[in-house]
């Protein structure tokens, strides 16, 4: 019986704020002998489509859960995609410019990021996302399917007001991204715990099969929905409840102690 295990990618995978900026050996292999023994392997991750990097696209992944759940593709194919409301959009944009706050749009290839928005442009930079073909400057705002929204506060009285004007909307959620001052807005009934779900049930496969690798607030209802949920060692107290297990952290390479120790 094939099992399906989900891994998260920053923080879990990779730690590139700590200079881990690849997969390591010890689990690239242990993620390939689950391969080798049938079972599916995918990325589970906040990131949007154009902000994986072809390192992870060439890995040979079995397919992905992306923008928080918001979209699901299987063998190159997209499955399922959940688009966030548009006029929903053009207020948030239009307060965002209002408020000076630097924002990002995601949609199922794209994203879309002002060139003159350069602290935000350099942000990504440091994580080798920018540049890239499939992250767009021009853009007509009509024209965008949005899945999530990435939000910059140049300080913190902007970040108290980009919360007011998040909490307007109470059918979407956000949670903090790297830094305070960093928010990704998303939809609450889809998140990584759901694309799980959706996923498995496509594949036919039960839930007592099924395994998930997270460290960050986003992966908690990924780490409750599976059958079972793995907390990196690195990831918060709070994270781990949501977990039945805990492994090493990310650059102890828990990965691979966590494939050997509860599914191998």
């Amino acid at each position: 019986m094939s099992k399906a295990i989900f891994f998260d990618i920053d923080g879990t995978l990779i730690d590139s704020i700590n200079g881990k900026k690849e997969i390591s050996q010890s689990v690239r292999e242990a993620i390939y002998r689950l391969q080798a023994k049938g079972h599916y392997v995918f990325i589970a991750t906040g990131r949007p489509y154009a902000f994986l990097s072809d390192y992870i696209k060439e890995f040979g992944f079995d397919g992905y859960v992306v923008a928080n759940g918001a979209q699901i593709i299987l063998n190159d194919q997209t499955i399922f995609k959940a688009k966030m409301d548009p006029e929903v959009i053009k207020e948030l944009v239009n307060d965002f410019e209002k408020h000076n706050i630097q924002y990002i749009l995601e949609s199922d290839r794209y994203s879309y990021l002002k060139k003159e928005y350069e602290e935000f442009t350099n942000f990504y930079r440091g994580f080798d996302i920018i540049p890239h073909p499939l992250i767009k400057q021009e853009y007509e705002l009509e024209d965008v399917e949005v899945l999530k929204v990435e939000m910059l506060c140049p300080d913190e009285e902007t970040v108290a007001t980009c919360l007011e004007l998040l909490s307007r909307y109470p059918e979407y959620g956000y949670f903090s991204s790297v830094t305070s001052r960093i928010f990704e807005l998303y939809q609450k009934k889809y998140t990584k715990g759901s694309a799980v779900l959706r996923l498995l049930e496509y594949l036919e496969i039960p839930l007592d099969d099924s395994y998930a690798f997270g460290d960050g607030s986003n992966d908690t209802e990924m780490l409750q929905s599976v059958g079972c949920g793995i907390a990196m060692g690195n990831a918060s107290d709070q994270v781990k409840q949501f977990a039945k297990v805990v492994t090493a952290s990310v650059q102890e390479d828990g990965v691979a102690t966590g494939i050997e120790r509860y599914i191998l």
